[in-house]
């Protein structure tokens, strides 16, 4: 077993109705943020718009709007979403949506106390030193950011996927209801389900040895998503389903599964850029990635 530094400061509220406390849980870090999403129409789909509204008006908690995330955050988003905290003065970012919406929050609460531009940091001519707090209300499991490290958003005028892995963006608050996943078609259910597994994948296959508790970990969690992941095409609306998917996504990235070990993200690294020149969902990148990895590997 490597050595390690394990830390997850990200608290998580799971279960039905959590995300009607919202407005409470961000007024404990500020009174003036930004609210970021895919668009109000996506989220009155979800059912959850008037939601978050009511709540955060409820708390005292002003709000600026910024919708239109895409998936592959663009870079262009960010900037935008970069230029509006600080005209606004706002401190804290609150991301309702999937990983997409998560890391583009992310993006923007670094970029807002740094001088230069913010790509700078995805393609390591700076490194993250500070933050905006953000939390986030997830709607679509697979990505792991809501808890994790790591930020990836597309640079779309030169085609490529840059990412950020360090530890002080990680969320302060990740909501999670299952109930919101529920109304996902099939193809976005099942491009997160791959996603979640792929992270554990490039986590489990390592030449350290005398890892064994990490090793049934992983065997663990993969054998649930690939025992559960189907079930919820055939009963989409069943909570048990999704959030047992939920929980293995949160857990297959928020590295509790890589402790003590040398990681392999060679898929993810290939997936993000044919995501970046195609616009392909990440997860369905990587369900060509994965299989084409195992069968070069091994």
């Amino acid at each position: 077993m490597e050595n390690f530094v394990y830390r997850n400061p990200t608290t998580v509220y799971f279960g039905k109705k959590m995300e009607e406390n919202v407005g409470q849980i961000v007024a404990q870090f500020s009174k003036n943020i930004m609210l970021h999403h895919y668009g109000e129409d996506v989220l009155r789909i979800i059912g959850i718009y008037d939601t978050v509204i009511k709540s955060l008006n409820d708390a005292g908690v002003k709000f600026t709007e910024l919708g239109g995330v895409k998936p592959n955050p663009r870079i262009s988003l960010v900037r935008e979403g970069i230029e509006i905290c600080r005209k606004e003065g706002i401190d804290f970012i609150l991301g309702v949506g999937g990983g997409s919406v998560i890391d583009s929050s992310k993006a923007i609460a670094f970029g807002v106390p740094y001088d230069g531009d913010v790509w700078d940091f995805f393609i390591h001519k700076a490194r993250v030193q500070e933050t905006l707090p953000t939390g986030s209300i997830l709607t679509l499991p697979g990505t792991g950011s809501e808890t994790s490290l790591s930020c990836v958003v597309t640079n779309e005028d030169i085609g490529y996927k840059g990412s950020v892995d360090i530890d002080v963006i990680r969320p302060e608050f990740a909501i999670l209801n299952p109930e919101l996943t529920m109304s996902l078609p099939p193809y976005q259910t099942m491009c997160g389900t791959f996603d979640a597994l792929s992270h554990v994948i490039e986590r489990y296959f390592t030449d350290v040895p005398n890892v064994t508790v990490t090793d049934l970990q992983c065997e663990a969690v993969m054998r649930a998503i690939i025992h559960v992941g189907p079930l919820q095409l055939d009963d989409p609306h069943n909570y048990d389903y999704r959030a047992e998917i939920m929980w293995a996504s949160k857990i297959a990235h928020d590295n509790s599964l890589g402790i003590g070990r040398i990681v392999d993200w060679t898929s993810h690294v290939l997936g993000h850029q044919i995501s970046a020149v195609f616009d392909l969902a990440h997860g369905a990148s990587l369900a060509i990635m994965v299989p084409a990895w195992m069968k070069y590997i091994y």
